[in-house]
């Protein structure tokens, strides 16, 4: 395998900066931890290791250094595509049969996360990692079996997610058939079936990519890496990814966003103008609620992957009204919250047009959007799983404290010097 062939190439320059850093400089110190960061949820403490992706607070997020612009015109393109491959197809392996008998069996009315979750625990029963463990093979191979589930987990998503989808909400049983001449993102939007509109193709491209990483400190990629630790294989760990996905604080803001741009057009009976708009907002924030889609815990500009997925949107369907009224939101919302006051960063994260994209393509299942987000995360948790196999980092346990010794640690900062 060609990914197999260059990361092998790779390791041993990898290997040895990291265990440089471990040996010899573990106790230079790059942060100071403070109380509200121990019982704040580690917000910003500097204590996770991946070369993957960084959040940069000025240009937004970077894969292997690449910020989305030069991601979005470096990456090669499908024939005719305007949108970068997500990955090329690696390899697909079939889906066995018992994972489409399971999904048959659930109710109706069972939500399409944990029918994705129930999906990827299962295909944990042909781990290739788990088995190589079990013989016993060398800390060092690790990578190896590591890389073969992820390929095959990060293969089957898009085909498992256009079966529920299918299924849940249109009550189609057949499996859905993949094209090996067609890409990842063609793929599934073929399997999908939503839409006669051209483009959908091209978003489902734009969206996986975009929705791969951003660090491994959100919750999805942290729990991903936490589980991975253990040296549970790539099903169990993203499993536990997807259960922190399915969490209403992570995986359902884009959801939000839409239903908030649908309740203001629905108030309006369409495109309200820029003083209506101004007016809503402020009454949102007045009821005691949040505008979703706007702030970020990191970056302090406009998130580029709103931005990419906005230029998508202007370029294709510029006249659709929630385009336009995402638009104008843009415009009209961070004024609102530099006037509040409360907002760190008051412009766009990515959630606050994703929904509006899949919406205009027929994509209007809500509760379907956090499974459309698992299969993007996918791609970069395996990666640094397949990484963190490979430079042998260790179970990942923090220190706990006691109220008491915070309160401690308090009471002695305060005293005279």
């Amino acid at each position: 395998m060609i990914l197999h062939e260059k990361i092998a190439a790779q390791l041993p320059e990898w290997r040895e900066r990291f265990k440089t850093l471990a040996k010899e400089h573990a106790d230079v110190k790059i942060d100071e931890v403070t109380v509200g960061q121990v019982v704040g949820g580690m917000r910003d403490i500097k204590a996770l290791l991946t070369d993957i992706s960084f959040v940069d607070p000025a240009e937004g997020i970077r894969f292997r250094g690449m910020s989305i612009p030069e991601v979005l015109k470096l990456l090669p393109r499908a024939r005719g595509g305007k949108m970068p491959l997500v990955g090329g197809l690696y390899y697909l392996l079939m889906i066995p049969d018992y994972v489409y008998k399971m999904l048959r069996t659930m109710p109706k009315d069972t939500h399409p996360m944990i029918l994705l979750t129930q999906a990827v625990m299962s295909l944990g029963v042909n781990s290739i990692f788990a088995r190589r463990y079990k013989e016993g093979m060398k800390k060092d191979a690790y990578w190896e079996p590591a890389l073969e589930d992820s390929v095959d987990l990060t293969a089957k998503l898009p085909v498992i997610a256009a079966f529920i989808y299918r299924y849940k909400y249109f009550g189609e049983k057949k499996k859905p058939r993949y094209n090996p001449k067609l890409d990842y993102g063609a793929n599934f939007a073929r399997m999908m079936k939503v839409s006669d509109k051209k483009g959908y193709a091209d978003l489902a491209r734009l969206y996986f990519i975009l929705h791969s990483d951003h660090e491994s400190g959100n919750v999805s990629a942290h729990a991903t890496h936490l589980v991975g630790s253990s040296l549970s294989d790539i099903y169990f760990a993203y499993a536990a990814g997807l259960s922190g996905l399915a969490g209403p604080l992570h995986g359902l803001a884009n959801q939000e966003c839409l239903a908030w741009l649908l309740d203001v057009h629905g108030k309006f009976g369409g495109v309200p103008s820029r003083e209506d708009l101004y007016k809503f907002a402020w009454d949102t924030l007045n009821s005691g609620k949040v505008i979703p889609g706007y702030g970020h815990a990191v970056l302090r500009v406009p998130d580029p992957r709103f931005t990419a997925q906005m230029e998508f949107a202007k370029e294709r369907f510029p006249e659709d009204d929630l385009v336009r009224l995402a638009d104008m939101v843009f415009d009209v919302v961070p004024t609102v919250l530099r006037e509040q006051g409360k907002a760190k960063n008051p412009a766009p994260n990515v959630d606050a047009i994703s929904g509006t994209l899949q919406h205009y393509y027929g994509v209007r299942e809500f509760d379907f959007y956090t499974v459309l987000f698992g299969v993007g995360r996918a791609l970069g948790v395996t990666a640094n799983y397949v990484w963190a196999r490979a430079l042998g980092q260790p179970i990942e346990r923090p220190k706990s404290v006691t109220m008491k010794m915070l309160e401690d640690a308090v009471a002695k900062a305060s005293q005279p010097a």
